[in-house]
């Protein structure tokens, strides 16, 4: 096993419903994607811009229903996004650090509008 960080981004609107909805689908793809299991996780941490200010993403993860692992015993951590002239409004981003196999071909995921974060990324 090795140590990897597994990023992904959502985009969401500023109300509880849109936040918990897009965090459990971003998280469950991460996930599903990269065969992540709840024992091999070592923290998830997310970051949200400053006009996403009625929930944290972590919170949202901790009590939003079924993302497919067990995130209770997972360490969470949330902060806002540094704010730069220009970049795209309404986004929450993660990086997950866990353990996978030696030669994982690990997946970022970028879905509902956190794509044009990395064009240089191939996003199914």
């Amino acid at each position: 096993m090795r140590l990897y960080g597994i990023r992904g981004a959502t985009g969401a609107q500023n109300t509880k419903e849109s936040i918990t909805k897009n965090i459990i689908e971003l998280c469950s793809k991460i996930f599903k994607e990269n065969k992540i299991l709840a024992k091999d996780i070592v923290s998830i941490q997310f970051t949200l811009t400053k006009d996403l200010t009625v929930l944290n993403p972590a919170s949202a993860l901790r009590k939003g229903g079924d993302c497919g692992i067990d995130v209770s015993e997972v360490p969470l951590f949330c902060s806002q996004e540094v704010d730069i002239e220009g970049s795209p409004e309404k986004m929450i981003r993660v990086l997950i650090t866990s353990y996978l196999e030696d030669e994982a071909n690990v997946k970022p995921v970028y879905i509902n509008g956190a794509e044009k974060l990395r064009p240089d990324l191939k996003i199914k």
